[in-house]
């Protein structure tokens, strides 16, 4: 028998925060080691980080954000829209998009279509392969 209470759900800002974590490192093209090596710290912190399981800490954010190249603020883009129910999920799915490795390099591919017309086309392209999936 184990009297431990169960482990209590992450706050939705650190899952927020970890995500944005996530996104940036895979952006840059760093590995977790390569993460944690810099900031001295395990690649098992930037897991718990990353799922939003361990909360980083204001000196490890700002660490992480000049690692990155990012500005502290950027972790908390989007968080206010989400919040305050404005939101429809849109945030949460984009995040959950660029966490992919498809998402991600779609990401980075997408703008680069000059086209606007081609663009508009793959756009299209995916919706008819979405629509054809659904039940």
């Amino acid at each position: 028998m184990n009297d431990r209470p169960a482990a209590e759900p992450a706050h939705p800002v650190d899952l927020y925060v970890g995500a944005r974590l996530r996104i940036r490192r895979k952006m840059m093209g760093l590995s977790q080691t390569q993460v944690a090596d810099a900031l001295g710290i395990t690649f098992q912190q930037i897991q718990k980080y990353e799922r939003g399981a361990n909360r980083i800490s204001a000196s490890k954010l700002y660490d992480a954000a000049r690692l990155l190249q990012a500005p502290v603020s950027y972790f908390f883009e989007g968080l206010d829209e989400t919040d305050s129910g404005l939101d429809d999920g849109f945030a949460q799915r984009m995040t959950e998009f660029v966490s992919t490795p498809e998402g991600l390099e779609l990401a980075s591919l997408f703008p680069r279509l000059a086209d606007r017309r081609l663009r508009r086309r793959v756009v299209d392209l995916v919706r008819a392969m979405v629509d054809d999936e659904a039940p």
